[in-house]
């Protein structure tokens, strides 16, 4: 609901003001607004969208900005364009289309990249100095036992089920006689495009890529490490203007459009044509998911040498096949609470035994992809208390963060005491505040 209650927030005709100071810079009321504007847009959780905890956070902003500026740390054009694209992608994508997101914005997508890029640059900055800060923040063994003898023993987290689980992917393949129907599909479009009609409405009309069929295929800039390899050779190769053939990625069929070169960086809309899986190519795959699990269950070959050898996950094959979750405290873990679980995966795990390996299961993926897992549970951590033994990795990434948050709040206090800081009435009551408030007294 509140994506649809702040325009009229944003027509209200108050005039602008300064509502805080920090050292040399100025934050207005229209910077705060904005920020709103861009934290809804973006799914922000709704406690985290208030006047009072964003002002805080511009506040944070500005003295690691200042300090950057000192020590000399900037970020490139290339970067901040790379960042603001994505960022207007996703607010697409969950606005439900460019046009509804512009009603939203009550403005044109390109008025609000403008309006945001001074404020993308400085939170890109301001992050980079925050890396600096922490970048030699590291935590012993036996910080870590410290820091579990710091708890009580009745407070002690309690830790629900946990899984091990790894995973062969698998995606059926397409002979060249079913691939042929979907290129000469692409091939009649791309006809159409250099016969004169708008590429971007054909993108809209036909593009099976949900990031960007609603931006008339529009990618924004990206390097040559963003985009599959032959994505990314097709794009570097065209100058400005030109229409690519019909090409095959991982993803499917694709025509691209370069629209401008700079540097190092191209900016490129495409129309993407995902082939459909056949009944014939699942009967191969089956017959492939077969030999697999044959092979595994006679010890012919590890779990993590077929995931290795033909997973067709690429963020897990590498890693013995092994899921990987990660949560508000832990970075990445392959310990998934239960409730984390894909509900399809846990039918399937629930009823098996550690260590086990599961019989081919068909599944039909979010992104339309049909195929065949093979799962491995390769342990079940029951209910208990936190412990050492068990949860080391968790208290371990509890201990650095509060390590880090140390490092950063012992950083800001000197800052903060250094730097002339000036905040409006209207805000001095807000909680988030208190620590500026006392500097303010001061």
């Amino acid at each position: 609901m509140l994506l649809f209650r702040l325009p009229a927030v944003a027509q209200n005709k108050t005039i602008d003001k300064i509502i805080a100071v920090v050292g040399n810079e100025i934050v207005l009321l229209s910077d705060l607004n904005m920020r709103q504007v861009q934290y809804i847009s973006a799914g922000t959780a709704q406690n985290q969208v208030s006047p009072c905890y964003i002002l805080q956070q511009i506040l944070v902003q500005k003295l690691l900005k200042q300090q950057a500026m000192i020590d000399s740390i900037m970020v490139d054009d290339n970067q901040v364009d790379q960042e603001i694209d994505r960022r207007i992608r996703a607010s697409i994508q969950r606005a439900g289309g460019e046009e509804r997101l512009e009603q939203f914005l009550n403005k044109s997508i390109l008025q609000y990249k403008d309006e945001i890029r001074p404020e993308i640059k400085d939170l890109l900055i301001a992050d980079k100095m925050q890396g600096k800060i922490t970048e030699n923040v590291s935590i012993t063994p036996r910080e870590v036992e410290q820091y579990f003898k710091s708890y009580k023993k009745d407070s002690l987290p309690d830790i629900g089920t946990e899984y091990e689980i790894g995973e062969i992917v698998l995606h059926p393949e397409l002979s060249k006689l079913e691939k042929q129907k979907y290129f000469d599909k692409l091939d009649a479009i791309r006809l159409r495009v250099k016969s004169g009609e708008g590429f971007g409405f054909l993108a809209k009309t036909y593009s099976e890529d949900p990031g960007s069929a609603a931006e008339g295929g529009d990618l924004g800039f990206f390097d040559r490490g963003t985009m599959v390899k032959e994505f990314t050779a097709m794009a570097f190769k065209l100058k400005a203007g030109e229409v690519s053939p019909v090409f095959e990625t991982e993803n499917g069929f694709h025509i691209l459009q370069v629209l401008e070169r700079r540097g190092e960086q191209v900016h490129a809309r495409h129309i993407l044509i995902i082939p459909k899986t056949t009944a014939l190519s699942l009967e191969r795959l089956k017959n492939h998911a077969d030999t697999i699990y044959a092979d595994l269950t006679a010890k012919k070959l590890s779990f993590s040498d077929a995931a290795a050898r033909y997973s067709d996950n690429k963020q897990s094959k590498y890693n013995g096949g092994m899921l990987l979750y990660a949560d508000e405290v832990t970075t990445r873990t392959i310990s998934i609470p239960a409730e984390k679980l894909d509900p399809k995966i846990f039918l399937v795990v629930d009823t098996m035994k550690a260590p086990e390996i599961s019989k081919p299961v068909f599944f039909s993926g979010a992104d339309g992809k049909d195929g065949y897992k093979i799962l491995f549970l390769k342990s079940k951590v029951a209910p208990h208390k936190g412990n050492l033994n068990q949860d080391y990795v968790k208290f371990k990434e509890r201990a650095q963060e509060l390590k880090v948050n140390k490092a950063l709040s012992e950083w800001f206090e000197k800052r903060r005491g250094s730097t002339f800081i000036k905040i409006d009435a209207d805000y001095l009551g807000c909680k988030e505040l208190e620590i500026w408030r006392k500097k303010v007294k001061d």
